[in-house]
């Protein structure tokens, strides 16, 4: 649909295509909930919300393009999405406070840029609390570092490597693979010389769920536990129930999740797009708390200009799918959960503590 003159339109920069194109259905999806929820409300300074879909899928360079064209065409007045932390930092660089921008992945936390808001877990809130919860509970102390070669995966484990020593666990080894990865030998016969009882998966998408194809068809899932902060149902169902054995996830959300929020969420969700619409993943939802989180800064502050949001004192708060939440230091402060694999779906198994 064409823009009009008084549209609020915002860029959802999501991937759709490539290793984490599986997370693009449930973040238009849920995106669109949101949308109609802020149209309900009145909108954005009282105009309505439109989505302008941006593909996240690109390099990182060719999606700041993509956003800084818009942006200077003056086709969106904001960009929210979930991508990856590289397309993060170029998009950041280029729009260069000019719109704002609301990032929803969870992420390797640090980001102090101005003009950029974040919805997304960091590794203090998911890994750091999983990793004492499993050591405690399940004896876990030797692990194997399993990533895809980006920002977040390296960040991560050396958030990881810092955890082990204050938690007095040991990381038997790492290994890194390109994004869009499907051959997982070497990395298993790594893992099985190792000895390691654990596995922390920091894999994109797809890339996750070859690795577990194989992990399965390697006979580990017995003996070797895996844990990972991105994994969601979407992945569970491409991985197949045979190979989801001993698997946990970190999350602020699950579409299993029992909360009034969570499960208002999915009510309304299958509602308005009937019970074949995709699973509303951890991923896909994130994008309709940027965009609730959007509609607070902005409405708060009586102002899309970036200077005036970051001048407004107004405090920011908003509702959603995750709770009421309120913003820190430009960081949504969210509770997180433990689940585990159920076969294709989570069950959820405890409320983290904090750091």
């Amino acid at each position: 649909m064409p823009a009009t003159t008084d549209d609020y339109v915002v860029g959802l920069l999501y991937p759709q295509s490539g290793p984490a194109g599986l997370f693009g259905p449930s973040c238009l999806t849920s995106a669109r909930l949101a949308v109609d929820d802020v149209n309900a409300r009145g909108g954005i300074l009282g105009r309505q919300v439109r989505i302008e879909a941006i593909d996240a899928s690109v390099a990182a360079p060719g999606a700041a393009d993509s956003v800084a064209g818009l942006v200077t065409s003056d086709r969106i007045q904001a960009v929210v999405g979930w991508h990856r932390s590289d397309v993060r930092r170029a998009v950041a660089q280029r729009l260069d406070r000019r719109v704002p921008y609301v990032y929803t992945a969870l992420y390797e936390g640090g980001e102090h840029t101005d003009g950029l808001w974040l919805t997304g877990e960091t590794p203090p809130q998911q890994v750091l609390p999983a990793l004492r919860w499993m050591r405690d509970e399940l004896a876990l102390r030797r692990w194997f570092i399993v990533g895809s070669e980006y920002v977040w995966p390296r960040r991560t484990a050396e958030a990881c490597r810092a955890y082990a020593r204050r938690l007095d666990l040991e990381i038997r080894g790492e290994a890194y693979r390109p994004v869009g990865t499907e051959q997982y030998d070497d990395v298993l016969a790594r893992i099985e010389a190792s000895g390691a009882t654990g596995v922390i998966q920091l894999q994109l998408g797809q890339d996750a769920v070859h690795f577990n194809r194989q992990f399965a068809v390697a006979g580990l899932p017995s003996g070797v536990v895996r844990f990972s902060p991105l994994m969601d149902e979407s992945m569970l169902l491409a991985s197949g129930p045979d190979a989801t054995a001993n698997l946990f996830a970190a999350s602020g959300f699950f579409g299993s999740l029992v909360t009034d929020a969570a499960m208002d969420f999915g009510s309304r969700y299958f509602g308005a797009f009937g019970p074949g619409a995709c699973p509303p993943s951890a991923m896909g939802e994130s994008c309709m708390e940027g965009l609730l989180l959007l509609e607070s800064l902005v409405n708060g502050a009586g102002s899309s200009v970036v200077e005036d949001l970051l001048s407004c004192t107004h405090p920011t708060r908003y509702d959603g799918p995750r709770g009421s939440l309120a913003l820190r230091s430009a960081h949504a402060d969210q509770p997180v959960y433990l689940a585990a694999a159920a076969g294709c779906d989570f069950d959820v198994i405890t409320t983290l503590p904090r750091g």
